[in-house]
């Protein structure tokens, strides 16, 4: 009898369409032999499949201009298909486990999670990712800040000078020359983004280097809340206070809608103090399709739901209710996720809770 392939990874990507270029998204399962796409996660057979044996990845893939997060998976046949992960990390995660496959295969091996770890770290090779995890810790990585140019304020952010004296200071380079190649590497991979004309020049190849060490050229950490605003009305003050927060947690999940009561593949971005849950259209757009504010919310789980078609609820199911008494029902894809959604819901409110009381007291 014939052994299953085994699943190594699975959840929702965006991914482009083979013959139209558009962008939707799909339930992608990593097979050691293969990636399966569905239109649903309930769903018993695939819209397709990519075999892995023969292929190549690249990664990142900078094709589509505002697309981040995209790679590239090339079949044996020279066929192109294109993901798009809600995260960075997602990304590498993928990435990661789809090489491992196709090395797998091609050394005639069966895929084994035992060997991962020891197979990231390569001689005299500098690991990015990471550096980019020291980078980001709170209290030993590199401060975000919130800098001022030419009339505009940029949050969340630090100079490329910052970067290279980090560096510098963690022994991670010999020198700022060398410093300033490692930076390049970390700006090509997206786990450093540039914020600001003179930045986004380099990085566009109107400079000798990608990456500048300059006091005023500004970076910023993918998904780390970063926003720039300009001379801006009050009510646009109060908009970019939503996004003030630090990024807590991020993926996609399934949103009912609030009229038709269908169910829609959502990227959703939580922000702790002010705490937030905004969410997207995965397949694209830069501008949130909606903001849940979770100060005074409550979020529970939820075992049945009595007016969804059966065929839309494969349990998972969790409910958010605002303090403006509004109903928001949402489906992870396993019940490990839904307890982790949950926990980082209530521990940003909580936040919130505690900051908001803090300012009352110093009033």
């Amino acid at each position: 009898m014939e052994r299953e392939p085994m699943r190594i990874r699975e959840g929702y990507l965006v991914k482009k369409g083979s013959m139209f270029n558009t962008w939707k998204p799909m339930w992608v399962v990593l097979l050691e032999d293969g990636i399966e796409f569905y239109k649903r996660k309930s769903d018993n057979s695939p819209k397709g499949m990519v075999p892995l044996k023969g292929s190549t990845i690249n990664s990142p893939c900078q094709d589509f201009g505002k697309r981040t997060f995209v790679f590239k998976l090339t079949a044996a046949k020279q066929q192109d298909h294109f993901f798009q992960a809600a995260y960075l990390e997602e990304r590498d995660a993928w990435v990661r486990d789809i090489k491992k496959a196709i090395q797998c295969i091609d050394g005639g091996q069966r895929f084994a999670r035992k060997s991962t770890r020891k197979s990231i770290r390569l001689p005299e090779t500098i690991n990015l990712s990471a550096l980019y995890l020291s980078m980001k810790d709170p209290e030993k990585g590199i401060k975000e800040l919130k800098l001022e140019k030419d009339k505009k304020v940029f949050n969340h952010c630090f100079t490329g000078t910052s970067v290279i004296d980090w560096l510098v200071s963690s022994n991670s380079i010999r020198n700022r020359k060398e410093g300033l190649m490692l930076a390049s590497s970390l700006l090509s991979e997206g786990y450093l983004q540039p914020a600001g004309d003179t930045s986004k020049a380099a990085a566009e190849g109107l400079s000798d280097t990608p990456f500048l060490d300059l006091s005023d050229a500004y970076y910023y950490f993918p998904d780390s809340g970063f926003y720039c605003e300009g001379n801006s009305s009050d009510d646009d003050v109060v908009l970019k206070e939503e996004f003030r927060g630090l990024v807590v947690k991020q993926g996609c999940l399934l949103k009912q809608g609030h009229r038709r009561k269908n169910w829609k593949v959502r990227k959703f971005v939580l922000r702790e103090d002010p705490a937030y849950l905004h969410y997207y259209d995965p397949a694209g757009g830069e501008d949130p399709l909606g903001a849940i504010h979770l100060r005074g919310c409550v979020v529970t789980a939820v075992e049945d739901m009595p007016d969804s078609k059966k065929c839309d609820v494969e349990n998972n199911l969790f409910e958010i209710i605002t303090a403006n008494d509004v109903h928001y029902y949402l489906q992870a894809a396993s019940s490990t996720e839904r307890t982790e959604w949950i926990k980082a819901i209530q521990v940003s409110k909580t936040v919130a809770r505690a900051s908001s009381t803090a300012d009352m007291t110093c009033i």
